[in-house]
């Protein structure tokens, strides 16, 4: 952030006393550093600092209350359901609810040019206090949405309070409304980007199947649904996708406390993604789990009466090694897409924390470690949902709903619990249960409860065509890994 900022000056037409920074979360504490940095220079050239879903820095190392930003003007956008920040520590060890935060010392100490909050006045959220510091105007103030920490990259309110904010402190020549938003359509493209990239994947791989290489594959039979189970069979399968959601839901309770480091998961040293590890990690155990519970129906349920070659759980070599050719050969084509739009036009195809983008050969060694974690999940979950699960229900979309919420289920109850004591009580279940876990893991959540329902519908087309669980799975579990590393925050081991 300091390099931008040193490069940016020196450019002949850029006003170099009118130079903000702002960034998001981390963007935001790398702010917090380069204004740290800049202090040091003879001639600060940070003029004005916006720190977006992180807490400003309150106190020096001896914890007295300082203005450690000077003259500069400075926001923060603190959301009141914010995961991470705006929280201070009791005596009891428990931590005030972000929604407090207004109200707390270190937010009245900032909102008061850094004095000791006991000689300071009470101020509020979304006004702009104004203090004559070093001999110039400095701004204060702190905007506070009803939010979640993510929530803020993508709202038109803190995208309205930023521009609000630097146009106060730095201005504009030709001033435009703050709520003259054109970005929102391209979010809108970016959804119409995403439906078509999982469109093709899907369309490309009944293409190729069409082609000769590709043929073996296809089944010249319509693949017909099992017929539904009675008797102690029809009570299992109730039982063993509750049993496959809880295990899901109640597995990613546990497993922090399992693999936590620090609020944060512990991992081996040469995986360089942590929260990768994680999901990783995760899946593994409910892949397994499923395995386990396929056996059980084989062996108790009359399994056996449907053989493993009818199944398609049994397939020739010939056919699997064609199957990962195919996979591999749809992967390719679909991030091939990907990558020429943006070459062609700098555009992607991302929503929030659905995000489908090009990415550097550094990523290819990370997604190979990563893969095998996904493809144990991702292709015993076809085989559970194809092989095992396709059963006549009435119609076929309704085996297909059943097979995705049980699916989500565990996660779905997660997320509703999490966030459900956070609205309501202002702290989020992990908090109150277990500080020790982070938020993150709830976040981490929220792009898996369109994944898995996904998967379901995905593998079941494929399934349909070839009697093949394998191919869907590879396919998803391919296309997942890559989604996973090409967003996710790399550390030096």
């Amino acid at each position: 952030m300091i390099d931008a900022v040193k490069l940016i000056a020196d450019l002949p037409y850029v006003d170099a006393s009118r130079i903000g920074v702002t960034g998001h979360s981390n963007g935001a504490m790398a702010s917090n550093l380069a204004v740290t940095l800049d202090n040091e220079f003879e001639t600060p050239l940070i003029a004005s600092v916006l720190l977006v879903a992180r807490d400003p820095i309150y106190t020096d190392p001896d914890g007295a209350y300082f203005n450690l930003y000077g003259s500069r003007d400075v926001g923060v956008v603190a959301a009141q359901y914010d995961e991470f920040f705006f929280r201070v520590r009791n005596e009891d060890g428990t931590r005030t609810a972000p929604g407090e935060y207004i109200d707390q010392d270190i937010a009245q100490s900032f909102l008061n040019f850094g004095i000791d909050p006991a000689e300071a006045e009470a101020r509020s959220s979304y006004t702009m206090y104004r203090e004559n510091i070093d001999g110039e105007e400095a701004i204060r103030v702190i905007y506070n949405p009803a939010q979640i920490h993510p929530w803020n990259t993508i709202s038109s309110g803190v995208v309205k309070n930023s521009i609000e904010f630097f146009e106060e402190s730095l201005g504009a020549p030709n001033p435009i409304p703050p709520t003259n938003l054109v970005w929102v359509w391209k979010e809108v493209f970016n959804v119409i980007g995403l439906v078509g990239f999982a469109m093709f994947v899907l369309a490309f791989a009944k293409v190729l199947l069409e082609t000769s290489f590709f043929s073996t594959l296809k089944t010249r039979e319509v693949v017909a649904a099992q017929p539904a189970p009675s008797g102690g069979a029809r009570v299992w399968f109730w039982v063993s996708w509750t049993l496959a959601a809880f295990v899901s839901g109640y597995t990613y309770l546990v497993l922090p406390a399992i693999i936590n480091g620090d609020g944060w998961p512990s991992r081996p040293d040469y995986f360089l993604q942590s929260p990768v590890f994680f999901i990783g990690v995760w899946a593994v155990v409910n892949g397994l789990f499923a395995l386990v519970l396929m056996l059980i129906t084989w062996f108790f349920f009359g399994g056996k009466d449907v053989s493993l070659k009818e199944r398609g759980v049994t397939i020739s070599l010939q056919k699997l090694w064609k199957t990962i050719l195919l996979s591999l050969a749809v992967v390719f084509s679909a991030f091939l897409i990907v990558f020429i739009s943006d070459w062609l036009f700098k555009v992607d195809f991302r929503l929030w924390v659905l995000p489908v983008k090009a990415f550097g050969p550094d990523k290819i060694g990370i997604i190979l470690m990563y893969l095998p974690f996904f493809l144990i999940f991702y292709v015993l979950h076809s085989i559970a949902v194809n092989s095992f699960n396709y059963i006549d229900q009435g119609r076929e979309w309704v085996n297909v709903a059943v097979l995705a919420l049980f699916t989500t289920l565990g996660v779905l109850v997660f997320v509703i619990v999490q966030y459900g004591t956070f609205f309501t009580t202002g702290r989020s279940w992990t908090e109150v249960m277990d500080p020790s876990v982070s938020n993150i893991y709830g976040i981490w959540l929220f792009p898996i409860l369109l994944y898995f329902p996904l998967a379901v519908i995905f593998d079941r087309k494929l399934f349909k065509v070839t009697k093949n669980p394998y191919l869907g799975g590879i396919i998803f579990a391919t296309i997942m890994t890559i989604i996973a590393c090409t967003n996710t925050l790399s550390q030096l081991p």
